[in-house]
């Protein structure tokens, strides 16, 4: 059975995603810690595939997962090759299978600069058969490992390559979610989740006031800070919360379309404000906000149309413009009986 609190989350998180991305406000990094909740989510989903389907589950996640990124990717490929900011090489095939960062150049650097996340996802589909066994032998260990990685890597302050940071960042959001498949969240009770929450927040917050990035409290520039407060947060939406909520057309659209949305919008984001610096209109402040948001809505939701259909072929469901309509199914009528007579009404 669908959970529905599950499509909330992953829907309030794409649409908290774009309109960061528009707005650039720091405030909602730490509002809604949105790329670790929808990698919590993918843990969570990632784990009941495993358990229905073994190995096979990686399949599927993949099917669904490349083939929205490969129609992006030949567009932009097409233009770099076809404007000169590119030759062909052998970086650019991995956009077919992103297991390090693709090359991109020229417009198309910003334009995907929000692809590592397809990336970080591949290696943990990949990566998910062997370690899930692993959790549910030494459950607490593993979700630990990921968390003292990262502040190993914070405290000796070297770089990694991207794919390492981002494992350490975002692997304990992904394993958190198998904690939430196997009920073990659910199973520490409320108090206690709560205690853990709590006791993560406060470390998360002395290390956000005390090493604060370049652009304030925005959380994407401190990792130690961002992968504590997630979790803490992680814990109350996913182990503490459990709402029911129904199933409605937006909700639909939203969780269906879900990956074209993250594709699209960064391009769309980029090109609208480009267009908005080249011919003086303001950008910043609550009219710039305004203007590029509406610009950017009525334009991603062309490219939804025009290719979010992608993601039904990928899952396997009949391709639609926009998915959740109701078609009402032709029930041929009864055979006509014998009227009984109607009962009598009583009037009191």
């Amino acid at each position: 059975m669908r959970n529905r609190y599950l499509d909330l989350l992953r829907a309030v998180a794409t649409v908290r995603v774009v309109i960061y991305h528009i707005t650039g406000w720091a405030a909602f990094t730490v509002v809604l810690p949105a790329m670790s909740v929808m990698f919590a989510l993918a843990g969570s989903l990632m784990a009941a595939s495993l358990d229905r389907f073994g190995v096979w589950a990686v399949e599927r996640r993949l099917r669904r997962l490349l083939p929205s990124l490969w129609v992006l990717a030949a567009i932009a490929v097409t233009v770099m090759l076809a404007t000169g900011t590119s030759s062909w090489n052998t970086m650019l095939l991995l956009w077919g299978f992103p297991i390090d960062t693709p090359e991109a150049t020229g417009w198309w650097v910003q334009g995907l600069s929000h692809t590592w996340y397809l990336r970080d996802f591949l290696w943990m589909v990949l990566l998910s058969p062997l370690v899930l066994p692993v959790y549910r032998r030494f459950p607490l260990a593993t979700i630990l490992t990921p968390y003292l990685a990262l502040i190993v890597i914070t405290m000796a302050g070297r770089t990694v390559p991207p794919v390492a940071q981002s494992l350490a960042l975002y692997g304990g959001a992904w394993l958190l979610g198998f904690a939430h498949h196997d009920g073990h969240l659910e199973r520490l009770g409320r108090r206690r989740l709560l205690g853990i929450a709590a006791a993560v927040t406060v470390a998360a917050f002395a290390w956000i006031t005390t090493h604060p990035g370049p652009r304030g409290w925005d959380l994407n520039d401190i990792p130690l800070g961002n992968a504590l407060w997630s979790a803490a947060f992680i814990l109350v939406v996913l182990g503490c919360l459990r709402p029911v909520i129904s199933g409605n057309r937006v909700l639909t659209v939203l969780n269906a379309r879900a990956l074209t949305i993250y594709l699209w919008h960064v391009p769309v984001v980029v090109a609208v404000t480009q267009f908005g610096e080249r011919h003086g209109l303001p950008i910043i402040g609550w009219v710039g906000i305004s203007w590029r948001l509406t610009v950017v809505a009525v334009l991603l939701t062309g490219f939804v149309l025009l290719f979010g259909w992608i993601e039904d072929v990928a899952a396997g469901r009949p391709p639609v413009l926009l998915p959740g309509r109701r078609i009402p199914i032709p029930v041929s009528p009864a055979p006509a009986g014998p009227r009984e007579p109607e009962p009598a009404v009583s009037l009191r």
